[in-house]
């Protein structure tokens, strides 16, 4: 009898099985790591162009200061406001208002402790008295 030939390759079924699991192994192993890269760098992209986006508007806001600035009584205003000048003949004031007062405390031991030296007010704080 002549043997039995075993199918392509002279190789089992197992044999055939586990060489099918190897190059599909290997292929999922080559587009594992593409695939990966192909993922970050798109999230790089979107965050770039995100960050490309607000430094746009950055942009656009610095021109219209820009602009604004060139104006000379805007460049007036500002100063007058932010660096408080006058013109030559102005009389310059401040309008402060008074600040409420801070609310005092009705703890009298408090007040007597300023009079008393630090180890002394230690040790009521250790005793309790």
């Amino acid at each position: 009898m002549a043997p039995k030939a075993a199918g392509a390759f002279q190789l089992s079924s197992t044999r055939r099985a586990a060489m099918l699991a190897l190059v599909v192994c290997a292929l999922v192993l080559s587009v594992a790591v593409p695939l990966r890269t192909y993922i970050s760098q798109r999230s790089e992209i979107r965050q770039e162009t995100l960050l490309q986006q607000q430094n746009a508007a950055e942009i656009r806001r610095l021109e219209e200061r820009k602009a604004q600035l060139l104006d000379p009584a805007q460049v007036e205003a500002e100063a007058r406001r932010r660096l408080k000048y006058v013109n030559p003949g102005e009389t310059p004031y401040v309008v402060e208002l008074p600040t409420p007062a801070p609310p005092q405390e009705q703890d009298n031991t408090k007040q007597a402790a300023p009079n008393k030296t630090w180890f002394e007010r230690l040790w009521e704080t250790i005793v309790g008295g």
